[in-house]
């Protein structure tokens, strides 16, 4: 499965590989790939996997807006 997500506070090639880095941790996650020019996510992962605790990994890395898209 493939969830897209809608990220915003992304402010240089940095900040993608953070989220990218703590989103590969996360259980059932398979990959992740972020865009910081769209300021996208893209998720692949297996039915372990929690929307929620991606998403506050991802507020807890600093001022970043996510949702999903």
């Amino acid at each position: 499965m493939i969830t897209t997500y809608t990220i915003t506070g992304m402010h240089c090639a940095s900040c993608k590989e953070l989220i990218e880095d703590v989103c590969r941790e996360l259980p059932g996650v398979t990959s992740c790939a972020v865009d910081f020019a769209t300021g996208s996510a893209h998720v692949t992962h297996d039915a372990s996997f929690d929307g929620r605790s991606f998403k506050k990994a991802v507020a807890e890395l600093g001022e970043y807006g996510i949702k999903e898209a």
